[in-house]
């Protein structure tokens, strides 16, 4: 009972966070300010979660940090990449589409379908600290520096794709350098890297194995729905894009292919 009280008292947290993102994106009439709050409601489902357990194992401690870091990074990014920017198209695209019922629609679609996938996603986070923790052992290390591994990917993907994509010179070029060389999508890899590395964290939980679902739908959502798809479609017409992608692995670091090959 203790456990899903906690449970309901960490998504009603991120329920209120969620509708605070609400109220701002409708005073800015903005609703693309979501994908900044997005990361930042993971750190509200984990710490709640955390704090309501009263019991900051190693474990819980390592999982809440390595969700904190992510999703502060993530927020960064995207606001830094956003600033000064007019409403993101998509979700301009979304307004149109709902019309005079924009506001209240909005809420539901946009905002509270992201709380879902916090939810989902940040289960097994969620799960592992409301539940008692055993001692870490070799596969939690395993998962700890896979979880580096993927941070790594990630970061430096996204900084090395800003910085080509600032430089003038770049105008109608791919970027096919640096992690860029070995996956046509480092910082999603790194993503999906990192869930599936704190899920190896959450194994050795108490059931813990059953809350698979959670990098299963972010692996699902990047590489099908949002991330890779989008951006596949994107340039589906570019030809220089075309000739990188059959020189690179599409999503797993592998060396490239020689042109001739």
């Amino acid at each position: 009972m203790n456990l899903i009280f906690e449970m309901l008292i960490s998504i009603l947290g991120l329920f209120l966070f969620l509708f605070l993102a609400f109220i701002v994106g409708t005073l800015k009439k903005d609703n693309s300010i979501i994908d900044i709050f997005y990361g930042l409601g993971y750190l509200v489902l984990i710490w709640i979660s955390l704090i309501l357990s009263y019991d900051f194992s190693l474990r819980k401690i390592i999982i809440s940090i390595c969700v904190s870091i992510w999703g502060l990074r993530l927020a960064i990014y995207v606001m830094i990449r956003n600033w000064g920017k007019p409403e993101d198209y998509r979700y301009q695209a979304i307004r149109r589409k709902m019309g005079d019922k924009a506001i209240l629609k909005s809420f539901y679609r946009i905002y509270l379908f992201q709380g879902l996938i916090i939810f989902l996603v940040g289960f097994p986070e969620l799960f592992a600290n409301l539940s008692i923790n055993p001692i870490l052992n070799w596969l939690d290390i395993v998962g700890i520096v896979l979880w580096i591994t993927g941070f790594y990917f990630e970061m430096i993907g996204d900084y090395q794709l800003r910085k080509f994509l600032k430089n003038p010179e770049n105008k109608g070029k791919v970027m096919d350098q640096g992690l860029w060389k070995y996956t046509q999508h480092p910082n999603y890899f790194g993503e999906v890297l990192m869930w599936w590395s704190l899920y190896l964290l959450v194994i050795n939980v108490p059931y813990g194995f059953f809350t698979i679902f959670g990098p299963i739908i972010i692996n699902f959502m990047i590489i099908k729905v949002s991330g890779v798809r989008l951006l596949n479609k994107r340039f589906e017409k570019d030809d220089k894009y075309a000739d990188y992608k059959k020189r690179t692995s599409a999503f797993i670091p592998w060396f490239q292919k020689k042109k001739n090959e």
